[in-house]
């Protein structure tokens, strides 16, 4: 990620392209969910402690599909405040059924830059 971002729409086309891997989207909404459910059990069975867990499942499931699947870093570790508001908007737009449409415009946006990149991502790669 480039970190002359300056605003979160320049910031999301870059967060997309982070994330063409349906499995890494996958891995951030199981981790999303999970660390929802933390909250939500916290303030039921009133137990503050769980709170603890939700950043836990949020990002090491998030960590893990970036360093074991799509193999880049996080946009955490760049842009934290852009990347927990993309990282909800990737959670809602995935469970909404747009996120695979969202990849292919920031591809289709981003055209080749060098010969590595004019290739077209296989099939694989996005699901």
């Amino acid at each position: 990620m480039d970190r002359a971002t300056a605003t979160f729409e320049e910031f999301w086309p870059e967060y997309v392209l982070a994330h063409q891997n349906k499995l890494n989207r996958t891995l951030h909404v199981v981790g999303m969910s999970l660390a929802l459910a933390c909250l939500v059990a916290a303030i039921f069975k009133r137990r503050p402690s769980l709170l603890l867990l939700a950043p836990v499942f949020a990002y090491g499931f998030a960590w893990a599909g970036h360093f074991f699947v799509e193999k880049n870093t996080p946009a955490t570790f760049s842009h934290p405040i852009y990347s927990a508001r993309a990282g909800a908007l990737l959670f809602w737009k995935t469970i909404c059924g747009q996120m695979d449409a969202e990849v292919a415009r920031a591809l289709e946006n981003a055209g080749p830059k060098d010969e590595s990149a004019s290739q077209a991502p296989s099939a694989e790669a996005m699901n």
